[in-house]
Formats: C-alpha cells, structure tokens, sequence
C-alpha cells in the first residue's frame, strides 16, 4: 500500500512510499525503454566507456595505477549527470514526444545551471574520494608500484593489504551513499520540473530514500551489482547497463515523486472571499 507526504507546501511534490520489490518494475520499464530506441540509448552507454578508456590509458602510461580503482568508482558518483540524455529520452517516450538525437543531447538546457551545480557537486565527491584513495596509499607501507600487474598482485594478494583494502571500502561506501542520497532523484527533478532551486531537489531525493529505506536500499544494491558485473569485462556491459539504470531510474522518479495540487481549504459559511 502506498503513502505519500507533502514535502513543501502548496501544489508541490508529494513523496510516496512503495513496495519493497518496486525497483524490478522500474529494471522492466528501463528495459523497454532502451529497445524503443535502441540507438540513442546504447550510443549514451558508449560514450563515458571510451572515456573511461582514455582516463585509464593515461593514468597507466603516467605510472599512476593506484588510481585506476578510484577512478573506475566514479560510474557510481557521477552517473546521475552523465545519464540526464537518457532521463529526457525516457521522459520524452512518457509523453509520447517524438525522440532524435539533438532533444536528448540538449535536454541540460531545460535546467542547465541547477543541473550542472549538481553535476559538480557528485564531480566534487568523486574527486573526494580519488583523494582519499591517494591518501590511503601513502599511509599503508607500499614500496614502489611500478606496473598496473605489479599492483593488481600486491592489492589482493598480500596479507598487508587486508587494512587498506578495508578502509577504501569503507570510506568510499560512505560517499558512495552520500552521492546516492542527493542524487537519486535530484537530476530528474531538475530535468522534469525546470526547479530553480538546487537545495529543493536534493531534500526530494533525500525525503523519497529517507520514506522508501528498504526498496532504495534494493535499488542502491542492484545498481552497484549490475554496475561492477558490467565493468568485469573491460568496461564493455556498461553499454548496456548504464542505459538500462537510467532510464529504469526515471521510472523511479517517476513512481516515487508525483505531483498533486493539494485541496483548497473548505471555508466556513459568511467568511470572505
């Protein structure tokens, strides 16, 4: 059964509470969506794949492998802001609006300065994090790491590595978590509704995980799987999954957060009008 709460006075969002199982119907429909437009969708998947590609090349040639786990994490921190293409692309097919490459790609201009404020906000959490992991490896005692094998060897199969490995987990789930809380819904909000208001978008997507703990935690869980199983082959699933989580997380949105004028005030007999 399903609740929902005012979040801010007026005809403005209202939070519902959903069923624990609901992100499977969400996986369904994002799953249909990117064989409705199987091109656009994929060619959203390609894109950050090659640039992950580049990045990787670069840090490996430059002998900063220590960096390519970081890195790679930065799927899950920024992903909101890469995905707002596919975001228009499953907003438009809800309409029935006609769906080409040039919509999609400027869909940030419906809300470019909140849109790219949050994108730089996930962006600043990411680079957190790659910080951090490059504070974690001058603490913990490692000698030189000269080859990106070398480190794989040393990273998971030395006895030593067990407390850096732990921390790394730790603190990168703890902005991971972070990043997911502000950002779950923030960017479809600012895409949907044009908001002007960053801050407004944030406490939507932190009142809709905050009222639905146990099926955003499924979905949180399902996309960092997915996510990880998609980067196992040399980053190549994720050109099938990253559009698949998108679109699935407009659907998200779109279940979650409604809108709904709420009802005028009753007024008594002879009160002014």
């Amino acid at each position: 059964m399903s609740e929902s709460i005012a979040v801010f006075p007026g005809p403005q969002p209202r939070i519902r509470r959903v069923a624990i199982d609901r992100p499977w119907t969400w996986l369904a429909a994002g799953w249909n969506d990117l064989w409705t437009v199987p091109v656009i969708s994929l060619s959203y998947g390609v894109f950050p794949v090659v640039i992950g590609w580049l990045a990787i090349a670069l840090l490996l040639r430059f002998d900063y492998p220590s960096l390519v786990l970081p890195l790679s994490a930065g799927f899950f921190f920024v992903g909101p802001f890469i995905a707002v293409g596919l975001y228009e692309t499953s907003r438009r097919l809800e309409a029935g609006l006609p769906v080409d490459g040039d919509a999609t790609l400027s869909a940030w201009r419906r809300n470019a300065d909140q849109i790219a404020l949050m994108g730089l906000a996930l962006l600043l959490l990411h680079l957190a994090w790659m910080r951090i992991a490059q504070l974690l490896f001058a603490i913990f005692p490692w000698q030189s790491v000269p080859s990106w094998t070398h480190f794989t060897d040393l990273l998971w199969h030395a006895t030593r590595s067990l407390p850096f490995l732990a921390a790394g987990v730790a603190i990168g789930a703890v902005l991971a978590a972070v990043a997911f809380i502000i950002g779950a819904f923030s960017i479809p909000y600012l895409l949907d509704r044009r908001c002007s208001n960053l801050f407004e978008a944030i406490a939507i997507s932190v009142a809709a995980v905050k009222l639905n703990p146990k099926p955003m935690l499924l979905w949180a869980g399902l996309i960092v799987m997915l996510v990880t199983m998609a980067m196992v082959p040399g980053f190549l699933g994720l050109i099938l999954v990253l559009p698949v989580v998108a679109h699935s997380t407009w659907h998200a949105y779109r279940d979650i957060v409604r809108f709904e004028a709420l009802p005028e005030p009753v007024r008594s007999a002879g009160s002014p009008t």
